[in-house]
C-alpha cells in the first residue's frame, strides 16, 4: 500500500497534468456573439455554438431569438453602431 507521501506524489502529479493538458478544454477561449434583449435593451454574450443549435431549424431570412437572462424578453443578434 502506497505511503501518504507517495500519495501526496501522485496527486501533485495528477494535478500538474490537468493544469498542462487541460482535458476539459477549461482555458480555451470561447467565441462570443452579442445579444440585445428588445425589452430590457440589455445585452449578453452568447457561445457562437449555443446559437448554431438555434439556427438549425430556422428558415432562410429567419434570425436566432433567444431568451433574456435579465427580464425574461426576447433577444435577437446586436446590430453593431458605426462608430
Amino acid at each position: 500500500m502506497p505511503t501518504d507521501e507517495e500519495l501526496d506524489e501522485l496527486n501533485r502529479a495528477f494535478l500538474q497534468s490537468l493544469e498542462e493538458d487541460d482535458p476539459f478544454g477549461l482555458n480555451e477561449k470561447i467565441s462570443t456573439i452579442e445579444f440585445e434583449c428588445r425589452d430590457c435593451q440589455e445585452l449578453d454574450d452568447v457561445p457562437d455554438f449555443v446559437v448554431a443549435d438555434f439556427q438549425v431549424d430556422l428558415k432562410q431570412n429567419e434570425e436566432v431569438e433567444i431568451e433574456c437572462p435579465f427580464c425574461g424578453g426576447t433577444m435577437h443578434r446586436a446590430k453593431k453602431s458605426p462608430k
